[in-house]
C-alpha cells in the first residue's frame, strides 16, 4: 500500500483546505512529527554513555534531521502561501 493510499483521507482533507501542494506538505509535516515523537520516546530508553540524561548520539542526529526537514517544509509552505496571496491580490 502506498502512502497515498494509506493517508488518502488526510491528503484529501488538507488538499481541500490548502490546495494540493500545500496539503501534501502539511501531511508530510504530520508524518515527520509522528516520527519525531517516536524517536523522542526511543531516546528516553537509549541514553548516551558519554552524556548521561541525553539520548544516544544517533538519536540526537535523527531528531535534528527530522526537525530540520520540518523547518524546511514549513518554509516552503509559507512561501507558497505568500506567492498565492500575492497572485490573488494582483
Amino acid at each position: 500500500m502506498t502512502v497515498y493510499e494509506e493517508r488518502r483521507e488526510e491528503l484529501e482533507r488538507h488538499e481541500l483546505m490548502m490546495g494540493k501542494p500545500r496539503g501534501h506538505l502539511a501531511v508530510s509535516l504530520d508524518v515527520l512529527t509522528d516520527a519525531l515523537v517516536l524517536v523522542g520516546q526511543h531516546g528516553v530508553y537509549c541514553q548516551s554513555a558519554r552524556q548521561p540524561g541525553k539520548p544516544a548520539m544517533d538519536i540526537q542526529i535523527i531528531s535534528k534531521a527530522i526537525a530540520d526537514a520540518k523547518e524546511l517544509i514549513a518554509g516552503v509552505m509559507s512561501e507558497l502561501k505568500r506567492s498565492s496571496t500575492q497572485t490573488e491580490g494582483d
